[in-house]
């Protein structure tokens, strides 16, 4: 077992997520009390996560240095680097520059940390997401790594086996980052990957033992998480599962007569479509803040799945919620809430349902996967991400019919051109967003005071981190030209080049 103590980072779960795929198993636990968990559990490997805080912040977290003296290898990511820097010996001092994304990294001494990589590779991508840094290592290591804004990215103390790394392996994005985590876990703490984990068969045990007899509905939006979940739960509970679609009137052009054609016909699900335009209109009226927005849809969902229910008898409510909703929404302790993903923290604290949640702890590769081995039509496993509370969080400001329309038509076009580029699979989504700002244009040589239309494209595997897609000028050219020709309301398009971190995929 490795131990990995969770400062409240977005990826502390990823981490562990990481060593699965190692075939390794992983306990999270607080740094609270670390000490005597780690005595209990006695691991092969401590890591120590990233995290909001700063060692020298009066909220800092930090352990009992009484860890270091258990023989134990240790791993700081991040915060976790800072920790060890501030409690043995180092110096940790706020950074002069910060670096959120990609950078560049450097390796100058080779350790069994970083053994096996390509002969003579030297430098490669990582990413980073942090200010403050160690400016001196802590008593008996070396500095192996550093980034062009970090000297000491990484250090070492061989004898120990105490490392730490600044960037995070655990994001896919980093170039050899699972190969990090493999030699420390499997190298440095000795550890025997034990293969075959059965993610299907967990699930569906996990759904009778949750379900029994009972009737269940499913909150179906049409994307694959609750596609998946709605699948699996059918095949544990049979006729005791309705899927409940309701067409919010946020969704994109053809997008309903889709999902019908899609589970009535392919996957044989019960269905229930549900004409709930009226009510979320209505809803939102007024609503600007982002965070506000989503509660607003997210009890709006709650209260037409309870109505609906009650007339079926059904008590227990089925989500399609994977783990990157769960954290971005305050999932752990000491993590910070970026936004209230709809159907975890948007739901409303009462409601007359049992949510069960059968993909809570998977990533959306996972769930990909899941749905590949499940034989979902490739079409399906295929298509772009779409957020549950739909195009309201593409739409920056008050939801409104005319806006929505406006987006819809923009969307559509951004969508069409990808796909005739075709690099409609190599994109993890595409779309376009309602900035809410108006600017000035010219249209037939007079002025027009119109829209302003943002178009985003990006590559993700698990959508804990994501960077924006290189798209060809010509595809940009194509897709800016027949938006301002096409939806009249429109006069400018411009192209997010945004990462994550700093940026959220979505704009809301």
């Amino acid at each position: 077992m490795i131990v990995i103590i969770d400062f409240g980072s977005q990826t502390t779960h990823l981490i562990s997520r990481r060593i699965r795929d190692l075939g390794v198993k992983s306990e999270i636990i607080l740094p609270q009390n670390a000490f005597k968990s780690i005595k209990k559990l006695a691991p092969r490997g401590i890591i120590l996560s990233g995290g909001p805080a700063s060692v020298f912040g009066k909220d800092a977290l930090l352990v009992e240095k009484e860890i270091f003296d258990l023989r134990i290898p240790v791993l700081g990511i991040c915060y976790g680097l800072e920790v060890l820097g501030q409690m043995l010996g180092g110096k940790v001092a706020p950074g002069k520059k910060k670096e959120y994304g990609r950078t560049d990294f450097s390796l100058k001494k080779n350790c069994n940390l970083f053994a096996g990589w390509e002969k003579n590779k030297k430098d490669f991508t990582v990413w980073m997401s942090h200010f403050d840094q160690v400016v001196t290592p802590p008593i008996g290591s070396v500095v192996v790594g550093s980034t062009p804004a970090v000297p000491v990215a990484a250090f070492a103390d061989e004898k120990k086996k105490i490392y730490g790394i600044m960037f995070h392996p655990e994001v896919h994005h980093t170039e050899y980052g699972q190969q990090v985590l493999h030699n420390f876990v499997i190298k440095i703490c000795g550890e025997n990957p034990l293969l075959g984990t059965k993610k299907i068969e967990e699930i569906k045990k996990y759904l009778k033992k949750e379900i029994g007899s009972n009737k269940a509905v499913c909150a179906l939006s049409g994307g694959i998480d609750s596609s998946v979940a709605a699948y699996l739960t059918h095949q544990v509970i049979g006729r005791n599962l309705t899927c409940f679609y309701v067409d919010t009137g946020m969704m994109r052009i053809g997008e309903t007569d889709e999902v019908i054609n899609t589970f009535k016909n392919k996957l044989k699900l019960p269905l229930v479509v549900i004409d709930g335009k009226k009510e979320f209109l209505k809803n939102l009226k007024g609503v600007i803040d982002p965070e506000k927005k989503r509660t607003v849809i997210g009890e709006t969902f709650i209260r037409i799945f309870e109505r609906e229910a009650k007339k079926i008898g059904a008590k227990i409510l089925i989500q399609g919620t994977i783990y990157p909703d769960v954290i971005e929404s305050q999932g752990t302790k000491h993590s910070h809430k970026i936004k209230s993903h709809h159907n975890v923290a948007g739901l409303p604290e009462k409601h007359g349902f049992k949510i069960v949640e059968p993909l809570r702890m998977f990533y959306k590769d996972e769930v990909r996967k899941i749905a590949s081995e499940s034989k979902f039509p490739r079409e399906m496993v295929a298509r772009h991400v779409f957020p549950g509370p739909g195009l309201a969080v593409r739409l920056i400001g008050e939801v409104t019919e005319k806006k929505l329309e406006i987006l819809k038509r923009a969307d559509k076009i951004v969508i069409e051109e990808i796909k005739k580029a075709g690099l409609y699979d190599q994109i993890w989504m595409a779309f376009a967003v309602y900035t809410g700002i108006k600017t000035t244009g010219v249209t037939g040589d007079e002025r027009k005071y119109g829209d302003l239309i943002a178009v985003r494209a990006i590559e993700s595997r698990d959508t804990m981190t994501s960077d924006w897609v290189r798209l060809p000028y010509d595809v940009l050219a194509k897709i800016s030209e027949r938006i301002v020709t096409e939806v009249f309301e429109v006069v400018r398009v411009v192209y997010d080049i945004t990462t994550k971190p700093p940026a959220t995929m979505e704009w809301e």
